[in-house]
């Protein structure tokens, strides 16, 4: 006569040891630390790179953006500061604004420029 074993109660920790072991976050560290021959990618110490095939318009605008992105986050700040803060934060508004009409004149064909 066998007796069939009487089932654990589920508790929280037991469900959540499942859940993780399920997980596919587990399953990638899994991986990535019992996995014998990983290649790691080359690191040249830059942060973020350009694809080689962008040309300078698209360069140029794109650097547009991302002033117009930094000034109104520096506007932003401006407007919830007093004092030599709000200058301070103005200031790099200003600096921002500078910067992005330098690019959007780069960007203007060259018999435009001209005739200004």
């Amino acid at each position: 006569m066998t007796t069939r074993p009487h089932p654990l109660p589920e508790t929280p920790e037991l469900t959540e040891v499942n859940d993780m072991c399920t997980s596919g976050a587990a399953q990638r560290a899994l991986d990535y630390y019992l996995k014998e021959h990983r290649s790691m990618p080359a690191s040249d110490g830059t942060l973020f790179a350009i694809k080689p095939d962008v040309s300078q318009e698209e360069a140029l605008v794109h650097a547009s953006d991302l002033l117009r992105s930094a000034a109104a986050s520096a506007y932003e700040s401006a407007c919830s500061h007093q004092g030599n803060q709000r200058d301070l934060a103005f200031s790099v508004v200003y600096l921002i604004d500078m910067a992005k009409a330098m690019v959007e004149r780069s960007l203007q064909a060259p018999g435009a420029t001209a005739n200004a």
